[in-house]
Parts: structure tokens; C-alpha cells; sequence
């Protein structure tokens, strides 16, 4: 877990702006991008997912491997 020691700026009386370090910022940001990359993934094994395989003995068969 990512411990934010954040700062919270109001305009008005309402929470407007957070200002974090910048080092918790990257570690957000790279969390973000992580997790992004792991919807993507979910995404293509899905689609992916009734997809006829080959299996790898069959392929060596294929190409004349063994």
C-alpha cells in the first residue's frame, strides 16, 4: 500500500486539489500503468479464450521436429 502523505487544498470550502510528493506520484503513476497493462491482458485472454490451439508436439510434427 502506497502511504500518501497528502495534501489536500480547498477553494471555497470544498477539497479541490491533492498535492503529493513527487516520488509518491511515480509509484501511483507506475501502479496505474501496471494496471492498465493487466486490463489489457484479461482483455486479449478473453477474446483469446475459445481460440483453437496447436499443441507444441503437434507443431514439431509440422515442422519436422523431434
Amino acid at each position: 500500500m502506497i502511504n500518501f502523505h497528502a495534501n489536500i487544498l480547498k477553494k471555497n470550502g470544498e477539497k479541490e486539489f491533492v498535492v503529493i510528493p513527487y516520488e509518491v506520484f511515480l509509484k501511483v503513476q507506475e501502479e496505474l500503468d501496471d494496471y492498465e497493462c493487466l486490463k489489457a491482458l484479461r482483455r486479449a485472454k478473453a477474446k483469446e479464450a475459445k481460440a483453437k490451439t496447436t499443441s507444441l508436439s503437434q507443431v514439431k510434427k509440422l515442422l519436422n521436429i523431434e
